[in-house]
């Protein structure tokens, strides 16, 4: 493809709309609504998010994890506390969620404090999950390099063969919590007309309103 190729991809979105009247009045709710749409689509990883924090020097970095819960206390994720994203939240706990359905024509933006999850949900996640993917967490120094993959491969069978799979959850490894203060819901529409609806929590209460596209 031709770098002038880019000004030819188009979709006209516009087969849905987003009005205040509509929505719930409480955004995790609203999501709620709009996750059961997008599982009920059968759209591949429904529960992909990018995750972006930001380093003591204010440069921000983003990639794309899996949302493993949420509730009406936020939205919780999993992985190496020493990992670059790890040590962003400890030195900057905030951070921003971004999910997207382009088959829906829709995007959720979250904004909100990042706060480590309670140890014992961290054990039950970490004991219910694959035994590849429990000893992956245990030798992997996520973020940092390493000389090959088949370094990785020898830590893994060294790992193996001296605790099987009979092992504690890491204290390096556990999950974290994002808080949200702000949601935005975004509806594609025709023109780029698209509809944007805000909510911006405030004295525990969320403000509603709707933002230009």
């Amino acid at each position: 493809m031709m770098k002038d190729d880019l000004n030819r991809i188009r979709r006209e979105y516009g087969d849905n709309a987003l009005s205040k009247a509509d929505i719930s009045k409480n955004p995790f709710l609203q999501f709620e609504k709009w996750f059961q749409l997008a599982l009920k689509a059968n759209i591949p990883d429904a529960n992909a998010m990018c995750l972006s924090t930001v380093s003591a020097k204010g440069k921000p970095t983003a990639r794309i994890l899996l949302l493993k819960d949420f509730d009406q206390k936020g939205f919780c994720f999993f992985t190496n506390y020493k990992s670059k994203k790890g040590r962003n939240i400890d030195i900057n706990p905030h951070g921003a969620l971004v999910f997207f359905w382009p088959t829906l024509e829709k995007q959720i933006r979250i904004e909100g404090k990042i706060e480590k999850l309670e140890e014992n949900l961290s054990d039950t996640y970490f004991y219910n999950r694959p035994i590849g993917s429990r000893i992956a967490a245990a030798v992997s120094p996520q973020s940092e390099e390493i000389e090959n993959r088949n370094s990785l491969i020898t830590t893994v069978d060294q790992f193996k063969a001296i605790h099987g799979e009979k092992f504690q959850r890491p204290e390096f490894w556990g999950g974290y919590r994002l808080i949200p203060d702000l949601f935005e819901f975004w509806q594609g529409r025709e023109n780029r007309l698209n509809d944007r609806i805000e909510y911006i929590l405030h004295k525990n209460n969320w403000n509603i309103r709707r933002l230009a596209p």
